[in-house]
């Protein structure tokens, strides 16, 4: 989610993440509004849409047989199961707060799983803050940038055991190597070619962490020198499979068949599948990845098409400069550039070999991560799965987490049984190799559809005049393509999504958008106006710095159609503002119990509670980004309003303290991210990331913006800040959050 530097802008041949790469023609969710406007009918009631348009309902008739015969008589109805008792939040809000430290309510204690540079086996020497750890010792250390993570039940045979809490293994992303680069001695080496040493370190700091985790009665711990623990980095070696394994875009000096390739990047969300796989997704991965100049003209223009599509135009250099440390292959396959003869002869391809959704088996250490090309190619945030149902297909949503871009989804081919689960990789071919992959189109009535993206329909074949398709492999690797092709509906940075295990409705965060401009203006370049999925335009003041456009973010959801794979119904569950915000900008209610800005992180737990994590740049002068505990409702649970500006939406039930309560805020200038929950709910986990980040460090003095996690349990502390992994139980033993 962050440019290794994000206060400092990006040179102008450097790769910024907030780049506009959607040059299409689709309609914003603008003109959708404007369409809806067109056809809006007044109910009874004083309501502004017809009730059919903002549920989406369907009626459905019984079929009559004609044959006059008598109708059996009912079969006895069954004795309904007692039902659970409701959710409810059961502790006091944590208060906006700027410490040093994770603050948690009464009641609850924190400790420290692991953090940047804890050594996974024994053999390695514990961190010794100051960056001396060998490069090579981070093939077996924890990584920088914790982010998306997920637990696993571990049985006493060594398996997945769905519902075991006492024993797991816990899978962390590690996204980026966080400024101001605490992993070396010093930070980062001045100059326009990297050290080697440091990107060596640097390459093995991206990935994954595979840790055993137990509970005792002493707490939650890593259990160093698991047989299970493992790293997956920039450099692990991958398989491709699905469509587009084999395809000449794959096609690389290191595997000439495009069967292979080495590492995973920029690691953000996550997800997982019903039979104990972790899914790793791949996003802002041009941050490692450079183009020369003057490499259009060694290029076909269909090729040209793709790389701009993705961000990557010639002269384009990625802000890592890990390409620069030298001619070996560890360093020369960051340049995606035309320099041999033939794709088997350079690493020109490497950008196609980004962007996908990697499937690890957490209990397989020797096992080989597999790139599951059938989920499409694009800034993959994560991968959430609906509920598994028996006879019935996985679903799974996906968000690329770019401005104009898409939500997308994948329902494989293969039903689902139960009896696949623990089979691992195996159950991953069955599943995630074949399917239907779909994008999103919103439409005027407040319904959606889900559009094909399959080669040989709608358009997607060689008569493609925007980019000629050349078959299904074509189309995953260049996903939004062909989702530009359909007519997709842009929306503005989906971030992370999930599924409420109760009813099966979706939820993703939209985070923010300063690049919102008032219905009255003309926008220019990536400017767009307010619509009804993301409607608010205002003025929020950091400090006397004036944020305009969207500055705290909201969260979209939908519900799927019962009948119909290819039919939704969408509305506005939360919008983030200030508890002293204007009614039109405070548009959920929100108080100081529950007042957050700039939503980035989900999570339901079993129970159905939702968990919103943020990742804030607006609001950081009163408080530290923070989570927050919500006990949801349902699409359709509210009704029309005008948002700040001018522009109708669709908003969820307004929140109380019963429905959102802030559960703890964070330390200095982190973002809180990832989180995971034992199946018992008595044990969290959740990451902080770059605390500090806004601080110039001053190494010898030991000056920092943050000093978490050492100031947790020692407030003098001067030692250097570190992401990590936090466990949070309650003191007297009790389930979380309740």
């Amino acid at each position: 989610m962050n440019l290794p530097c994000p206060s400092c802008p990006p040179a102008p041949n450097e790769y910024d993440d907030d780049a506009i790469v959607n040059t299409s023609a689709n309609p914003h969710m603008a003109d959708v509004l404007a369409a809806r406007l067109s056809r809006r009918q007044t109910l009874r009631g004083g309501m502004t849409v017809t009730a059919a348009a903002l549920l989406g309902g369907v009626g459905l008739t019984a079929c009559s047989d004609d044959d006059n015969s008598p109708a059996p008589a009912p079969a006895p109805a069954p004795t309904p199961a007692p039902a659970p008792a409701p959710l409810k939040i059961g502790f006091t809000a944590v208060a906006k707060n700027k410490n040093d430290l994770v603050t948690v309510p009464e009641g609850y204690q924190v400790s420290i799983l692991h953090a940047l540079g804890d050594p996974l086996h024994w053999g390695d020497e514990s961190w010794k803050d100051d960056g001396s750890e060998t490069a090579d010792s981070y093939q077996r250390r924890i990584g920088d940038g914790h982010d998306g993570m997920y637990y696993f039940g571990l049985s006493d045979a060594g398996a997945y055991q769905a519902d075991r809490s006492d024993r797991g293994l816990l899978c962390v992303n590690h996204e980026y190597v966080v400024a101001p680069y605490g992993l070396h001695p010093t930070g980062r080496t001045a100059g326009a070619a990297r050290n080697a040493a440091e990107v060596e370190k640097e390459i093995y700091a991206h990935g994954i962490s595979v840790a055993e985790v137990k509970r005792e009665t002493a707490g939650t711990t890593m259990v160093r020198g698991s047989r299970f623990n493992r790293r997956v980095t920039s450099a692990t070696t991958m398989a491709f499979t699905g469509p587009a394994r084999g395809s000449a875009l794959l096609a690389t000096k290191f595997s000439t068949t495009g069967q292979q390739t080495r590492g995973t990047n920029n690691n953000c969300a996550n997800g997982y599948t019903p039979w104990g796989t972790y899914l790793t997704c791949e996003e802002n991965f041009l941050n490692v990845i450079s183009r020369a100049a003057g490499d259009d003209a060694k290029r076909t223009a269909k090729e040209v098409v793709g790389l701009n599509r993705y961000g990557l135009p010639q002269n384009r250099k990625s802000p890592y400069l890990w390409e620069t440390a030298g001619t070996a292959d560890l360093f020369a396959r960051w340049d995606s550039s035309v320099v041999g003869a033939a794709a088997a002869d350079d690493y020109r391809n490497t950008i196609n070999t980004f962007g996908w959704v990697v499937e690890i088996d957490p209990f397989a250490p020797d096992s080989v991560p597999a790139k599951r090309t059938a989920l499409g190619r694009f800034n993959h945030e994560g991968a959430w799965p609906a509920p598994a149902v028996a006879g019935k297909p996985i679903v799974m949503y996906q968000g690329d987490d770019a401005r104009n871009e898409y939500i997308y989804k994948f329902v494989s081919k293969a039903n689902w049984d139960a009896a696949d689960v623990g089979k691992g990789l195996t159950a991953g071919a069955k599943y995630l190799d074949e399917g239907t992959l779909y994008v999103a189109k919103f439409n005027p009535d407040g319904s959606g559809e889900w559009l094909e993206l399959t080669y040989g329909k709608n358009g997607l074949d060689a008569t493609n005049t925007a980019y000629p398709f050349a078959d299904q492999g074509d189309v995953v690797t260049h996903a939004r393509l062909a989702a530009d092709k359909l007519g997709a509906t842009k929306m503005d940075r989906p971030e992370w999504g999930a599924v409420n295990p109760l009813n099966s409705e979706v939820y993703m965060t939209l985070t923010n958008n300063s690049n919102r401009v008032a219905n009255t203006a003309t926008p220019t370049g990536s400017q767009l106006k307010p619509d009804a999925a993301n409607p608010r335009y205002y003025e929020d003041m950091k400090g006397t710095t004036a944020q305009r456009g969207n500055p705290n973010g909201h969260i979209i959801r939908w519900r799927e159609d019962a009948t119909n794979v290819a039919k939704f119904a969408w509305d506005i569950y939360l919008f983030g503002a200030q508890a002293d915000a204007a009614a039109d900008v405070n548009l959920s209610g929100l108080t100081d119990v529950n007042d957050f800005s700039s939503p980035d992180g989900l999570y339901f737990d079993k129970r159905g509670m939702l968990w919103v994590q943020t990742d804030d740049g607006a609001y950081t002068d009163i408080t530290n980004c923070m989570m927050l505990a919500a006990v949801p409702g349902k699409v359709g649970d509210g009704g029309a309003a005008n948002a700040a500006g001018g522009t109708s939406t669709i908003k969820g039930a307004n929140a109380t303290a019963d429905t959102l309560r802030r559960f703890l805020v964070g330390p200095k200038e982190c973002e809180i991210t990832g989180i995971a929950m034992t199946p018992d709910n008595k044990t969290l986990f959740f990451n902080v990331q770059h605390p500090g980040e806004e601080g110039t460090p001053d190494w010898a003095a030991k000056t920092f913006g943050s000093y978490w996690p050492a100031s947790q349990t020692d407030a003098t502390a001067k030692k250097r800040p570190r992401s990590a992994t936090v466990v949070v139980t309650r003191k007297d033993g009790g389930e979380i959050g309740v």
